[in-house]
């Protein structure tokens, strides 16, 4: 569904994501933040496509902020931009870490290995020209960065888990924070990595800086 570039429009981040936020206020795009808490338990077959459960998860999120929204009656156009973002290390999938023992597990796993990081984002597109007349759209698309780590001794991971930087983060690090010390190459967009591709996003939907 196609924006009208003359009129206002309410751009909305479903996510109290901060990095997220960050990314977006860089770009010069003019936004509120809507972030509704949603299951993010991924499903049995998610390991067999990441990329499928990271855009499943986006949709979910930026879903639940379109049902507040629609209950709100908006007028114009609304934006509403959800994401997620998966950590995929051969094959298995690395969330946020559940505990201490549990991130420390991760960074050992990720230490001089190769994993790839999947930030899916949805998009959607509610136009209201009147209170009765309203229709939605929506776009889904996921990009693909590739981080190298470098090999971490227990006692460099131990430093790192005590920064405090692991626990909101899938894979336990956080690559925009003192985990880019952890890091010897990234193979893609750094701003996957963090949490929002913003230049592919830009560039699907241009009129989201004005």
């Amino acid at each position: 569904m196609p924006m009208d570039s003359t009129e206002n429009i309410d751009i909305v981040l479903a996510s109290a994501s901060p990095r997220r936020k960050q990314l977006l206020e860089e770009a010069g795009v003019r936004f509120r933040v809507q972030a509704c808490p949603v299951d993010e338990t991924l499903g049995p077959d998610a390991a067999s496509c990441p990329e499928e459960a990271a855009k499943a998860l986006a949709e979910k999120k930026a879903g639940a902020a379109v049902q507040e929204i629609l209950v709100q009656k908006p007028q114009g156009t609304t934006v509403v931009i959800g994401a997620d973002t998966i950590v995929v290390l051969e094959g298995e999938i690395f969330g946020k870490p559940r505990s201490l023992s549990d991130a420390k597990r991760m960074l050992r796993r990720l230490s001089g290995n190769t994993h790839q990081v999947i930030t899916a984002v949805s998009v959607w597109i509610i136009a209201a020209p009147e209170p009765e007349k309203v229709s939605i759209g929506r776009k889904t698309f996921a990009d693909t960065s590739a981080v190298s780590f470098k090999p971490l001794t227990d006692d460099e991971i131990a430093d790192y888990l005590r920064k405090g930087e692991s626990f909101d983060k899938a894979g336990a690090y956080a690559a925009q924070g003192a985990g880019a010390d952890l890091i010897a190459k990234v193979e893609g967009d750094l701003d996957t990595v963090i949490g929002l591709p913003v230049r592919k996003l830009l560039q699907e939907f241009p009129d989201l800086r004005r």
